[in-house]
């Protein structure tokens, strides 16, 4: 599944009364009796519970003294709660990043290092699984679904095309280019999307993003000529994408503006739309399958007999839904402003893990060009920002 899509999403924080309330229990008449001043008072003699009155009533001073306590008590619980709230856009944010970074990183090893020569195969073993399990955390009610209609998948189905080609693109060029550069042709994207913004709704661009886009193009150029494991075929197949991806992103509001009309609910909310995806690509990928004879390599490769291959492939699409999820957090965590600039910055540890795990045969021209690259990039979401 893309990384480089946005999701907008607005989710209420799971954050619970109860939490900041764990240490008080309900009382016979109503009130609400600190656990602390009961175990306290299960220390001293009868009838003289803290803050309370007995037989033998307390004086007035050690009242005020409890009453303060129980104050400073519940002011350290509720800082102690402070952490835990302010450190959710770091844990979704590191959450989206190893998610987005580990699929990459697993697609390429299932399509290289295993040498599998079935990228429309692997897409369909992944969507199958990503289908699977969002229909069943909607069975449970972990999650809320549109009722799918026929009217809803027609109005779908254009978009699911396209979604299918940028998948599949996606993992035959990854197949072929290493990690760093397809990271960096992936720029591409940013420029064609910007350029039909222009074309289509009229929207100007900066200075700014100009410039950035300009600087995307050298070190695309430049990192072609000076990679030593240039592929025409793979090349071809990452321009391939790059059209695909930034086609889906122009027509995807559009698409999405249609089929909340015919939705039931009026609505349509990003988990419907990630079963939509994912379910609907799966009878156009059975008939891939079938155009490129890949089933026939597939029954008789000998990689499907290592079940190694079968857990890195099935990890990869558990990690594709998961990068939908954790978009879906690290958003409702910060802003979309916030989320395009992790996601540049995330293309470094991904280029850097990808030249160093399948050792990529590298020149100074080359590693020059994807750090150009690497910064061409941020500067465009920065650019994107102002």
């Amino acid at each position: 599944m893309s990384t480089d899509l946005k999701l907008n999403v607005t989710i209420n924080p799971d954050v619970k009364e109860s939490d900041f309330n764990s240490s008080l229990e309900i009382s016979p008449h109503g009130g609400k009796v600190n656990v602390v001043r009961r175990l306290i008072g299960g220390f001293l003699p009868q009838g003289r519970m803290p803050g309370t009155r007995g037989t033998n009533e307390r004086p007035r001073g050690s009242r005020l003294v409890s009453e303060n306590d129980d104050v400073n008590i519940h002011a350290d619980e509720k800082r102690a709660h402070e952490p835990k709230v302010r450190s959710g856009p770091l844990i979704s944010g590191a959450a989206y990043c190893l998610s987005s970074c580990s699929m990459i990183l697993l697609n390429k090893v299932v399509l290289s290092s295993y040498a599998f020569n079935a990228g429309i195969s692997l897409m369909f073993y992944q969507n199958l699984i990503c289908s699977i399990i969002v229909i069943i955390l909607g069975l449970c009610g972990a999650v809320s679904l549109e009722k799918l209609s026929w009217k809803l998948v027609k109005v779908w189905i254009p978009i699911n095309l396209i979604f299918v080609g940028m998948l599949v693109s996606g993992m035959y060029s990854l197949k072929y280019i290493n990690i760093a550069m397809v990271t960096i042709l992936k720029n591409m994207t940013n420029i064609l999307t910007a350029v039909g913004e222009l074309y289509i709704f009229r929207k100007r661009q900066s200075q700014k993003v100009w410039t950035a886009m300009f600087f995307m193009i050298i070190s695309a150029v430049s990192g072609g000529i000076t990679d030593l494991s240039f592929d025409a075929t793979g090349y071809t197949w990452q321009l391939v994408n790059c059209i695909l991806t930034a086609s889906y992103s122009l027509t995807l509001r559009q698409i999405m503006d249609t089929a909340k009309s015919v939705t039931k609910s009026g609505s349509l909310n990003e988990v419907s739309m990630v079963l939509l995806n994912n379910l609907l690509s799966l009878p156009f990928g059975v008939f891939l399958i079938i155009i490129f004879d890949e089933w026939t390599y597939v029954i008789s490769a000998d990689v499907i007999n290592i079940p190694m291959f079968w857990v890195v492939a099935t990890v990869s699409g558990l990690l594709g839904l998961a990068i939908s999820f954790t978009s879906m957090w690290f958003l409702n965590q910060t802003s979309p402003t916030t989320y395009s600039l992790v996601g540049s910055l995330n293309k470094i540890p991904i280029s850097i893990a990808g030249l160093l795990l399948f050792n990529v045969p590298l020149s100074l021209p080359n590693l020059f060009s994807i750090l150009f690259g690497l910064f061409a990039g941020i500067f465009f979401a920065k650019a994107k920002m102002s």
